[in-house]
């Protein structure tokens, strides 16, 4: 199924962030509760200004997958998870790649299933680091995409 790349106004940062904590629930099994209440308003207030955002509509118009890129690195890609296996993480991907010139990404450790995803799409981990960049003690994995 072919989806449509568009873009996202900061009116609809809310529905982003909403799109945001599902996923997290959905995937980041390893974080706790207060994790979230943490990162919630930074990813409202701060973290989506500083990317390039883009998303996937569904056919009511819903946001149901966004990217984030700054400097050649993704740093967000987050799918509901009632749309997880429909190629929407590929697009989103696979756009990020061809049109933001994506060649980095980081990734949680303990998210296998974002690993394998990245992995399957030719990134190689090049680096570790032992905290996230907020200090938390979630492992990061550097990944850039391999020649």
């Amino acid at each position: 199924m072919k989806r449509e790349i568009g873009t996202i106004d900061k009116a609809e940062f809310p529905e982003v962030v909403d799109v945001w904590e599902a996923s997290v629930r959905a995937t980041h099994h390893f974080l706790k509760e207060e994790d979230i209440a943490y990162f919630k308003p930074l990813i409202l207030n701060h973290y989506l200004d500083a990317v390039d955002l883009r998303c996937i509509r569904n056919d009511k118009k819903e946001l149901i997958g966004f990217s984030g890129v700054a400097d050649h690195n993704l740093e967000m890609l987050f799918i509901h998870p009632d749309y997880r296996g429909q190629g929407v993480g590929r697009a989103l991907l696979e756009y990020s790649i061809n049109h933001t010139g994506v060649t980095k990404v980081d990734v949680n450790e303990q998210n296998e299933d974002a690993l394998g995803f990245y992995q399957h799409y030719g990134f190689k981990v090049v680096g570790r680091s032992e905290y996230d960049p907020s200090g938390k003690p979630y492992p990061i994995l550097h990944m850039e995409l391999g020649e």
